[in-house]
């Protein structure tokens, strides 16, 4: 799991990086990221109701995404935002090293720009 230091913990930074972050998507699910003031890197999950209308699965597909971007957490900007957006629900089912290797993928596009 990933360590508390590396989440958010208020909706207001969430929102910020909503309003002025840059956006990779992918078909199961996107990436919103920017700088912050901060010398930390945060991360969050987002996932919709309609995507999962159990809570059990939901929480299941944010264990599964921390913890892919805890094993990837050098492919990280230090002092960046990140939000990840789940789309899909076949996430859930996912073989863990395809998961991983979206998570990677998009960590390393968002090196880039």
């Amino acid at each position: 799991m990933l360590n508390k230091e590396y989440r958010f913990h208020s909706r207001g930074g969430v929102k910020y990086v909503y309003n002025h972050g840059k956006t990779i998507r992918r078909p199961e699910l996107s990436l919103v990221f920017c700088e912050n003031s901060r010398s930390k890197t945060r991360f969050a999950v987002v996932i919709s109701k309609k995507v999962m209308k159990t809570a059990v699965g939901r929480n299941r597909i944010r264990r599964r995404i921390y913890e892919a971007i805890r094993l990837n957490l050098d492919k990280t900007r230090k002092s960046r935002d990140y939000i990840f957006i789940v789309y899909s629900k076949t996430i859930i089912n996912q073989p863990f090293l395809d998961l991983q290797k979206t998570i990677r993928s998009l960590l390393e596009e968002s090196m880039v720009q």
